[in-house]
């Protein structure tokens, strides 16, 4: 199934707007790429958050890189001690010192708004879900088991 709704489609353009500008920044990502995540979920998040509205969106392409997504989150919060002993270091008299700095100390804000975004989105996709299918059949989201895992991920 296709998604056509624009208030979908332009929560997914927030989500990724988002993950570029506050998560995964140039200061920021040499440090998430060293986190203990597998090659498939960085691939289903950057498609997620590098989307081309011109695209075709299909729910169940959604479904799992919401669930990357989330366990992108939880990976991160279990690992954000660690995290910042990777970013680098820049020269104390440099410009990007104070960027540098913003973007650490705002950084798990962001990740919750990030995750907030990620549950909104993933509610108003069940909605669509369910009342795409009616009585005619199974929502799409009840045939995908790890989908069970996503509200608690996004939210511990």
């Amino acid at each position: 199934m296709q998604i056509h709704d624009a208030s979908i489609i332009r929560l997914i353009e927030r989500i990724g707007d988002h993950y570029k500008s506050n998560i995964s920044n140039r200061f920021v990502r040499p440090a998430l790429l060293q986190l203990h995540f597998d090659n498939q979920s960085w691939e289903l998040m950057e498609d997620l958050t590098e989307r081309d509205s011109s695209q075709a969106i299909h729910l169940d392409e959604l479904y799992h890189q919401i669930i990357a997504a989330a366990k992108f989150v939880s990976v991160v919060r279990r690992e954000l001690p660690m995290l910042w002993g990777r970013v680098a270091r820049p020269d104390p008299a440099s410009s990007d010192r104070v960027l540098r700095e913003m973007a650490i100390n705002n950084f798990g804000s962001n990740l919750q708004v990030f995750a907030d975004l990620l549950n909104e989105l993933f509610i108003k996709l069940v909605e669509t879900d369910k009342a795409r299918t009616k009585k005619t059949s199974r929502p799409i989201y009840t045939q995908i088991p790890e989908l069970s895992d996503v509200a608690r991920l996004l939210t511990e």
